[in-house]
């Protein structure tokens, strides 16, 4: 199926962030989205729910840590779409709750070991995955979703809680977004990571000072650069400054 339109696909893109990203770039003009969550009847809601606002997305189950989930996502859309312009890696998980990870003398490391594959492995999976479909027609836009928690220049003297498992994850998934970054240099194909703060999610809790649709900004202004724009860079949540404002590594 040839379509004009820009394919956007969202990974964990059922509820929270996710779902903030998917609504705010199926709003754009001339991209059509796929939404994408491990269990088939959150993603279907969410594409219903959606769709009784006008926008129409497409739904695909994923599983980013699964080789197989993630290999029959791509043949359906190679069959479906022939391409994908751009790729949002929202799927993660958080166990900062726990009381182990208040400490990296207590911190499970069955515990790290699921988070890193959550937040890096997988992301590299479904990135290999899908980066040929933007190498082909040389265009892509990748957003990897970090936090300012990984950033470290600031790591030993920020006020968030020491979350070994979470930050350690996300230092990885900004080294992985650097070093694909370099790979791709010279081509149209562009990945940032960004950081969306504190939002009223399910992983942020209730008390969280802005919403998911706040949070969204960045990741929909990356996934829409022009030619020549960001490359390699981690973004901060766009409401702090007013723009896009690059934070140190």
């Amino acid at each position: 199926m040839d379509t004009p339109k820009r394919i956007a696909l969202v990974t964990g893109s059922h509820k929270g962030l996710g779902y903030a990203i998917a609504r705010k770039l199926g709003q754009q003009d001339g991209i059509q989205v796929i939404v994408t969550s491990r269990k088939e009847q959150d993603g279907l809601s969410a594409q219903q729910r959606l769709a009784t606002e006008g926008i129409e997305v497409d739904y695909h189950p994923l599983d980013v840590t699964n080789d197989f989930s993630v290999q029959q996502l791509t043949e359906w859309v190679q069959q479906t779409y022939s391409k994908v312009d751009v790729l949002v890696n929202n799927a993660g998980v958080n166990p900062t709750m726990q009381p182990e990870e208040a400490s990296l003398l207590t911190v499970q490391l069955e515990t790290m070991l699921e988070t890193l594959t959550t937040n890096v492995l997988a992301v590299a999976r479904i990135t290999q995955a899908l980066l040929p479909f933007m190498q082909a027609q040389n265009y892509g836009r990748i957003v990897n979703v970090s936090t300012e928690m990984a950033s470290l220049t600031t790591i030993d003297s920020d006020y968030y809680p020491l979350a070994p498992s979470y930050r350690l994850s996300k230092v990885g998934l900004n080294g992985f977004t650097v070093l694909l970054a370099k790979e791709l240099q010279g081509t149209n194909i562009l990945v940032n990571s960004y950081s969306p703060g504190w939002m009223q999610t399910d992983m942020g809790g209730s008390e969280a000072p802005f919403t998911a649709d706040e949070g969204a900004e960045t990741a929909v202004y990356l996934a829409t650069l022009p030619e020549h724009g960001a490359q390699g860079k981690f973004f901060a949540e766009m409401r702090k400054f007013g723009g896009p404002i690059a934070l140190a590594w």
